[in-house]
């Protein structure tokens, strides 16, 4: 038997996000005080759980959160992973909101790897965030080697040890170049926000998704930095191989990647 005061107290923080086919649980928003280059910055953290037709908790109210409580030691979510979202100023009624569709990075996002800029793409586009006075940063925990995962992603990286690029160990591993699906985290954004949004990427496929859904994109702003001999070739293998766009902060075209 569950306390009711533990129901009452996680009900109105956990909200059901329904898709054709499966159904995000949210949970949030979480006070998270973040340490942004010494300073203490304040965002709201939502988490939400995927469950397909069969999962879905078919009550409301309070006895959806009790259902909810007592399957969760069975779910065994420490063996995979949930993606989350953190949420800056008033993402749902400010008129200019930036967005950040980030996919984890284990290697470069916790070990700060150069092989990649995955890092400092992740702590800048929350400083961009913050900066801008609202946004969202989603943090997309399937999305690992551009949807490989973890451990197909180390071999990836031998392979490009030996000379192949990103693209090309996906592909002779049986991957796509890039299987990142955005549905989920696009599903979550239209539960958070009616309003247009600015995407902080560098890659048109996330901004077609986000089109496809019908979400109003009124901006794009790109994110290129912390490029060095580690990571040049993967980062010229983004725009050459998948497409990214090679430009500025201004959106002018540039002709090549700078090592700094």
């Amino acid at each position: 038997m569950i306390k009711p005061d533990i129901i009452s107290i996680l009900q109105n923080k956990i909200k059901k996000i329904t898709m054709d086919e499966s159904t995000n649980i949210l949970v949030g928003p979480i006070t998270l005080p973040v340490n942004l280059d010494g300073e203490t910055v304040t965002f709201k953290w939502y988490n939400w759980l995927k469950v397909t037709d069969e999962e879905r908790l078919q009550e409301d109210g309070p006895e959806a959160t009790e259902a909810l409580i007592k399957r969760l030691s069975s779910l065994n979510l420490a063996e995979g992973q949930q993606s989350s979202v953190l949420v800056y100023g008033d993402f749902e009624g400010s008129e200019d909101a930036l967005i950040r569709m980030h996919s984890i990075c284990h290697t470069g996002d916790i070990f700060g790897s150069k092989r990649c800029d995955c890092g400092f793409q992740l702590h800048q586009s929350m400083k961009m965030i913050v900066e801008n006075g609202s946004g969202a940063l989603f943090y997309l925990a399937n999305h690992e080697g551009r949807g490989i995962g973890l451990f197909s992603k180390a071999m990836a990286y031998i392979l490009q040890e030996e000379g192949y690029d990103t693209v090309e160990a996906n592909l002779e591993l049986g991957f796509a170049d890039d299987s990142r699906n955005y549905s989920d985290a696009i599903s979550v954004l239209q539960h958070l926000r009616h309003k247009p949004v600015t995407l902080i990427t560098n890659n048109p496929r996330k901004l077609e998704a986000l089109k496809a859904a019908g979400m109003n994109v009124v901006k794009r702003v790109p994110l290129w930095g912390d490029v060095s001999s580690f990571n040049e070739k993967y980062l010229r293998t983004k725009v050459t191989r998948s497409g990214h766009l090679n430009d500025d902060n201004n959106g002018e075209q540039r002709d090549n990647i700078r090592i700094v």
